[in-house]
Formats: C-alpha cells, sequence, structure tokens
C-alpha cells in the first residue's frame, strides 16, 4: 500500500485537552478489519498512543474510560491483568506481557491540534 492509498490524517483532539500524565483520549479504529479502541495521552511532554489492548491478553486496559496509569501516573498498568508498560515505548516493563509491548499508533502535534496516521494495518473505525 502506497502513502497515497492510507486514509487522511485523522483529528482526534485539541492539544490542551491532553493533560500531562492525564485522562486519555479514546478512539475507535478497524486492527485488521476488526473493531477495536485506542488511545492517546500525554506524558512526558509527549503525546503517544496505543491500540487499547494488552499484550498478555487481548482485552481492553483502562480503569475507568480514559483512564490507564498507576497510581503513581508513572506506567500504563492494564486493570485487568496488572501488566505495567512504559508510556513512551509501549515496552512491557513488568507482568505477564513478557517480551511483547504495546501496539503503538502513530500520533503528532500541529497547531494546536493532536492527529492520529492511519497505517495499512490500523485504520479509522469509519471512513468517507
Amino acid at each position: 500500500m502506497t502513502p497515497a492509498e492510507l486514509p487522511a490524517p485523522v483529528a482526534l483532539c485539541a492539544s490542551d485537552e491532553l493533560l500531562e500524565r492525564g485522562r486519555a483520549h479514546v478512539f475507535d479504529v478497524l486492527q485488521y478489519r476488526e473493531p477495536a479502541r485506542a488511545f492517546a495521552l500525554r506524558f512526558d511532554g509527549q503525546v503517544v498512543a496505543y491500540l487499547n489492548r494488552c499484550a498478555h491478553v487481548p482485552t481492553e486496559m483502562d480503569w475507568q474510560e480514559g483512564e490507564f496509569l498507576d497510581g503513581d501516573k508513572r506506567f500504563i498498568m492494564c486493570s485487568i491483568h496488572g501488566a505495567v508498560y512504559d508510556p513512551l515505548t509501549g515496552r512491557c516493563v513488568t507482568g505477564m506481557c513478557g517480551r511483547m509491548g504495546l501496539t503503538k499508533l502513530d500520533v503528532r502535534e500541529q497547531e494546536g491540534r493532536v492527529y492520529w496516521y492511519p497505517s495499512r494495518d490500523t485504520r479509522p473505525a469509519f471512513e468517507d
């Protein structure tokens, strides 16, 4: 698939809606043509995004909608399995996820907005 065949970037939210180590913006995607959820959050000044799917067992991880960080707000933690991930890389830090990590999505900030750039595998849930 060439870049010209990929969907256009998707505006997710205003940059100021993602507070440092705060609630994530959750959105719907298609992962390999199957419905899935994803999330974007701000950590150490960077916006990052991942599929909302634990690497241990593919289940959604948030404690409450948009709440992914542990009590100290240092790591992303699966509310079901307790697997712990580095927020900036998605790499498994501890837990049953072994060498697996979160599926990272391409997000960028431009002109006060956060945009998600779909890939061949992860596309918008609703395309025009």
